[in-house]
């Protein structure tokens, strides 16, 4: 399939995507949000897709997952939203910090400890991290598949030591 039929169809399953999105989101402005998301993460993955599949099953997919994402992050997020008539947003400030140097050291710290890794550790994880399946790590880097969920779960607890302070101090679970 070339780029403008791949183009075309996905174009084509913009209506059905958007009835979905209406779906789960329930408000006009927030399916917009997320059909455009989604058309982007297919435009962007089209190498992926395999022709002669379902691609409006793939489309939805990403969808559906790209709200689950969005519904987690908010879930977590310290900000409320308030209903009320002049839409405030209110900040639950208990574990934030506006020291961007406090920031910056929390990040040198994190890169510290993944430079402490060895590439056959790290660029397992990082694959892992950037959205990769176990099964296309194994491929890429032409191990086995158990050698693959042993070497992420290695970087993962190793991560976990490097930075186990940090977890009890901004009240984070490194598990």
């Amino acid at each position: 399939m070339t780029q403008i039929e791949f183009n075309y169809h996905v174009k084509e399953q913009y209506q059905p995507l958007r009835g979905f999105a209406l779906k789960l989101t329930r408000d006009s402005e927030d399916a917009d949000d997320l059909v455009q998301e989604t058309m982007l993460k297919a435009f962007m993955n089209r190498d992926k897709f395999t022709p002669g599949t379902n691609l409006k099953g793939w489309l939805h997919t990403i969808l559906r997952n790209l709200f689950i994402n969005n519904y987690r992050r908010k879930s977590k997020s310290k900000i409320i939203h308030d209903d009320t008539e002049n839409n405030y947003f209110l900040e639950n400030v208990g574990n934030s910090s506006n020291n961007a140097g406090a920031g910056r050291m929390v990040m040198q710290e994190i890169e510290r400890a993944m430079n402490n890794l060895s590439d056959n550790f790290k660029i397992p994880f990082m694959m892992s991290y950037e959205g990769y399946k176990y099964s296309e790590i194994a491929e890429n880097l032409d191990v086995p598949l158990g050698t693959v969920k042993i070497r992420i779960h290695v970087a993962r607890k190793k991560l976990k030591e490097s930075l186990g302070a940090y977890g009890n101090e901004y009240g984070y679970s490194l598990n």
